[in-house]
């Protein structure tokens, strides 16, 4: 014998959106020409009860639903549609959005509520004014320098925790958990349930806007992916990092420094998810203990990017194995594009203490990689430096358009837990403040000097003012077009 349950409102992640729905039902009350009295009535609830879900206050459970339908006279789907039924509506939920909106409440201005003498017009005036409060408070993005020094600000929180963070690691093991992970590489079944488990659904396109990796609709709770690889970034990672600002709650960017951060929590959730730590502790601990330690070996059994599971791995590192470590990303001409370390290592950096878009030494694994006989296999190094000597592997990438350098490195006493300590090559460098590599050689300087004149090829991701907007380099008015064109898809 079967117990009763309770009737559960409809789940709102499958994408009723509740203003939505309040107008459509006002809307087909009105063309009935009933009142909240008589509709109430024919569907045995109160004029108070419909009027919460005409004003989007309450979620209509199945059987007042198709009590409503019946009642109005149209199918179910006719309620449930998202487009407004008219543009009145569509001015009025605009409305309530943008009293939802933290900047509006910020301005701390009582709720508007719209009575029906209230003009077209006036609401139209109305949204205008927030638009431009919104543009006006949005503020312009970052200069070079300012983005320059909210990554040393950054760069120094991740040093200070050892690159770890606790609270993210958490939330990537919950919501594994929720889906059923065991163990072993993510499989693409596995992603779909992340995303169903986040209430949404997955869209494969070919018109993503190219200012973006992926576009999600929160209205139609829909992310927007393309098949293909972008540059570095598998689908999948940026499937990953979509979901980790969901899980993490962002809100919009305040600052280019709270982008800076949401972006690195994102991809740190993603790595999370895709190299999990209750699995991936445990193999390296065994590594450790084989004195066996690579990264190449993480790559392969959770399919990851080189880059991905060498940057996992200082995540873990610290924390869990006790060795403090040191990461980069260089391109061939030595210009570093990521860089961490708690190991004492010290990078080149500007006023600012940023290393982003600073030269990195010739004589480090990041350069010497390049000019290696083999420069697709692991290269090896010891390099002597001022603060100590390091043991540095390095890797380029070949399935990617441009080629970058992913370099590891410990200081020379923990390299004994590694494959490849055994590696005899063993080079000096004095930067970044010695007389190293940053000066020509003397001969050289001597038969040159004044006799060159070089046109620089400028650095756009470093020298480049980033565009204004609340999420820096993505053109605002190509995303909302896109939605507008696949929300009735």
């Amino acid at each position: 014998m079967t117990g009763f349950q309770k009737e559960e409102p409809l789940n709102l992640t499958n994408g009723l959106d509740l203003v939505t729905f309040g107008q459509r039902l006002r809307h087909l009350r009105k063309v009935h020409g009933y009142t909240l009295s008589d509709l109430g009535k024919r569907v045995g609830r109160a004029p108070s009860q419909l009027s919460l879900l005409e004003n989007g206050r309450r979620e209509p459970k199945l059987s007042l639903l198709q009590g409503l339908a019946t009642a109005l006279e149209v199918p179910i789907e006719e309620l449930l549609r998202k487009q407004p039924p008219n543009r009145r509506a569509q001015l009025e939920i605009a409305i309530e959005e943008a009293q939802r909106d933290p900047l509006y409440q910020s301005l701390g201005l009582p709720h508007l509520k719209i009575g029906k003498r209230v003009p077209n017009d006036v609401l139209e005036h109305l949204l205008a004014m927030y638009d431009e409060v919104r543009r006006s408070r949005t503020k312009p993005t970052a200069s070079p320098e300012d983005a320059r020094k909210a990554n040393a600000e950054l760069r120094q929180q991740m040093h200070e925790r050892g690159n770890y963070f606790g609270e993210i690691e958490e939330s990537a093991a919950k919501t594994l958990e929720a889906v059923g992970y065991r163990a072993g590489a993510l499989s693409q079944g596995m992603l779909l349930a992340l995303v169903t488990y986040f209430g949404f659904t997955l869209r494969y396109v070919q018109d993503l806007p190219r200012s973006v990796r992926s576009v999600t609709d929160l209205r139609n709770r829909r992310i927007y992916l393309e098949r293909q690889q972008l540059g570095m970034h598998t689908p999948r990672t940026i499937l990953l990092q979509t979901l980790g600002h969901i899980a993490l709650g962002h809100a919009v960017p305040k600052d280019f420094g709270d982008f800076l951060r949401q972006r690195v929590e994102a991809n740190y959730y993603a790595a999370a998810t895709l190299l999990p730590e209750r699995t991936v502790v445990p193999y390296l601990q065994e590594a450790k203990a084989d004195r066996e330690l690579s990264i190449e070996d993480l790559c392969d059994v959770f399919s990851v990017s080189y880059e991905m599971a060498a940057h996992r791995f200082t995540n873990l590192a610290t924390h869990h194995l006790e060795l403090p470590v040191h990461f980069t990303k260089n391109d061939e001409s030595g210009t570093i594009y990521k860089a961490y370390a708690n190991d004492g290592l010290i990078f080149p950096s500007d006023e600012h203490g940023a290393i982003e878009g600073q030269r990195m030494c010739r004589e480090w694994a990041g350069r010497h990689v390049f000019s290696a006989d083999d420069r697709f296999s692991i290269y090896y190094q010891y390099t002597d430096t001022p603060t100590g000597t390091y043991w540095c592997l390095s890797h380029i990438d070949p399935s990617h358009e441009r080629e970058f350098a992913i370099t590891l490195g410990v200081p020379f006493e923990h390299s004994r837990w590694f494959r490849g300590r055994e590696t005899n090559r063993r080079v000096r460098s004095a930067c970044p403040d010695g007389d190293c590599c940053q000066l020509p050689p003397a001969d050289l300087a001597q038969r040159w000097q004044g006799y060159a004149w070089p046109s620089a090829r400028a650095h756009s991701h470093v020298l480049a003012v980033l565009p204004r907007g609340a999420f820096p380099g993505v053109d605002e008015a190509d995303v909302y077009a896109f939605l507008d064109q696949h929300a009735s898809g």
